[in-house]
């Protein structure tokens, strides 16, 4: 187990993008829990560091309630190959789908538990009874019965599920049931992903946000995008610009990792770039992507695609990453040589939270579409960034997706097994860049209004008075 460094970050400079009476809601809220809290510590787990949007969500907005002398810690517990697989299966389950097809029977069950009571004697030196915990995801979820033992108050965060539960969702539900009997409140993105038989008044819909001053949201002008990209080896331009960005702690950073690039040659500087980050898991379809985009895309544009994730070796708790990527480049290996070389596999340097997070911004912000076709998704937060960025945006009609996106008003939706209707919708969006460039200021618009860290907080620390009363 580890504890995670968090470093506080000013609450006042929300007053740059939220109105006041909005600004002081949340310093009041801040005041309200820091008082209701007497001392107890706010405790999240969850089993990264890095990678994966929850990380990147905690990395972000716990500087926040810091700033308020609001006390949160974050925890990243351990685990083994056998124990991420187990919980990578659950992972696929609670989509809908069946992933690897394997059981979650008795066996799974004890590499599950056996693993996470490995965690407990360190978690009982450090969590006292009363303390509010936030257990993220089914990887953390099995510690729920050991820290009520303890006396500290368990809210369960399921950032993941599925819209229409299916007999995948309820073999997930099955094995994680006695755990969650175990939590006061469950805390899903949307309301759809809420199990059938939890009693309603314990469930709150709380959908995941973005910090718009952290390292991946932070404004960039585009001679700062251009000199990031270039540091980085995705696109070569020069710049009369650093290639600088503003770290979490207030220093300023410099990106100076490279990507590695599995590509023909290089993005083309004055290329339109259309660009899908996330990470190397088959349900966000990277194939389908490429497949859509050089079948039924804008060749006649000159586009070129950017499949953006990290690099997979750094993302301890997804044992698919590296099998994912590898299928990916076998697939595009086998594009014809003139679609071949439009398509650019990059996977980011993760030795740098921070400089990875800036990296990501300068592509967004470099990009003229992009999309998340997912076959299924939790949220998409990678959705909601680029929507910040007023960048037009095409998005599967799955998961929190349809939550984020108003179909022809803050961005485009299509059926995502639909790689001609996928292909058409980049190829309009390139073609009629005024009428992108409106699906862009209206999505910066939502998330302003809907997505922003004050938002999500004030809703979880609601949660957190709740269970201390």
């Amino acid at each position: 187990m580890e504890e995670i460094a968090i470093s506080p970050a000013a609450v006042r400079r929300f007053g740059d993008v939220l109105d006041a009476e909005e600004l002081t809601r949340f310093t009041a809220t801040m005041d309200e829990v820091r008082e209701r809290l007497g001392g107890r510590n706010v405790w999240h787990i969850n089993s990264t560091a890095e990678g994966g949007g929850v990380a990147e969500m905690l990395q972000s907005i716990l500087g926040y309630p810091l700033d308020s002398d609001v006390s949160v810690r974050w925890l990243v517990i351990g685990g083994n190959d056998d124990f991420f697989a187990v919980t990578k299966r659950i992972h696929h389950l609670l989509h809908g789908s069946a992933g690897d097809g394997g059981p979650l029977g008795e066996h799974e069950r004890g590499v599950y538990e056996s693993t996470l009571a490995r965690e407990v004697e360190q978690l009982a030196k450090l969590i006292r009874p009363g303390d509010p915990v936030v257990l993220h995801d089914p990887q953390a979820l099995g510690l729920a019965p050991a820290l009520a033992g303890i006396g500290a108050h368990i809210i369960w965060s399921c950032h993941i599920g599925a819209d229409e539960p299916n007999g995948h969702t309820r073999a997930a539900w099955r094995f994680l049931d006695r755990y969650v009997t175990h939590t006061r409140y469950q805390v899903f993105s949307r309301r759809q992903y809420a199990w059938e038989d939890l009693d309603p008044s314990c469930v709150a819909v709380i959908p995941p946000c973005l910090d718009a001053f952290s390292p991946k949201n932070q404004g960039l002008d585009a001679d700062t995008v251009a000199a990031i990209l270039d540091a980085s080896g995705i696109v070569a331009k020069r710049s009369p610009a650093e290639a600088a960005f503003r770290r979490r702690d207030g220093s300023l950073g410099q990106v100076a990792s490279r990507a590695e690039l599995i590509e023909d040659q290089p993005v083309p500087a004055d290329a339109a770039v259309v660009t899908q980050i996330s990470r190397w898991d088959p349900l966000k379809d990277h194939t389908g992507v490429m497949r859509g985009f050089c079948e039924h895309g804008p060749a006649a544009t000159g586009a070129h695609l950017v499949l953006a994730g990290p690099a997979p070796a750094a993302i301890t708790d997804d044992p698919e990453g590296q099998q994912t990527l590898t299928e990916l480049c076998v697939a595009r290996e086998a594009l014809p040589v003139e679609q071949r070389r439009r398509v650019h596999i990059a996977c980011l340097p993760m030795s740098d939270v921070d400089e990875n997070a800036a990296i990501v911004n300068a592509l967004q912000r470099r990009s003229d579409v992009i999309v998340q076709k997912s076959l299924a998704e939790g949220f998409g937060l990678t959705v909601a960034e680029a929507m910040w960025k007023a960048r037009p945006t095409v998005g599967s009609d799955v998961g929190g997706i349809q939550d984020q996106i108003e179909p022809g008003v803050s961005g485009v939706l299509v059926e995502p097994d639909d790689l001609a209707q996928f292909g058409a919708a980049v190829t309009r969006l390139l073609d009629e860049p005024a009428h992108a460039a409106a699906l862009g200021r209206a999505g910066r618009s939502r998330v302003l209004a809907r997505y922003l860290a004050p938002q999500h907080l004030s809703q979880y620390f609601r949660l957190v008075d709740a269970v201390i009363r």
